[in-house]
């Protein structure tokens, strides 16, 4: 039987570390980590972003990840943790296990920036 959605959610956050919103503020401003925004950017206008997040759409994800890429962004290769959010989580947790089985060092931001939001941390506007 062909697995669902919530299968594969299930078993990517079996398989990566994921953080709540509050510890990912703890290491916001930590030069160790580098936060990623993978929503669309139609989302960034609508609703900002994490200060001091970088943006890489989902669909580009592992061409901007893999340094064979012509797309390859070279913070990528920045021996860093990356913090991986969207929206709501689902989309990130799915980035986050992919990215994991590229080689980064990375995490999850549980119930994304919605919780972020929520939580009152600091968001920027897209200009």
């Amino acid at each position: 039987m062909a697995l669902g959605f919530k299968d594969l959610l299930e078993r990517a956050d079996a398989s990566v570390a994921s953080f709540t919103s509050n510890e990912a503020h703890e290491r916001l401003n930590n030069p160790d980590y580098i936060f990623v925004d993978i929503r669309d950017p139609r989302e960034l206008e609508r609703e900002g972003f994490i200060t001091g997040a970088r943006h890489a759409p989902r669909g580009m994800l592992e061409f901007w990840i893999d340094p064979e890429s012509p797309y390859h962004k070279p913070y990528f290769a920045e021996d860093k943790t990356f913090v991986f959010y969207c929206a709501s989580g689902w989309r990130s947790l799915l980035a986050t296990q992919v990215a994991q089985e590229m080689g980064l060092n990375c995490a999850s931001l549980r119930g994304g920036f919605s919780e972020w939001k929520k939580a009152g941390f600091p968001v920027s506007e897209r200009s």
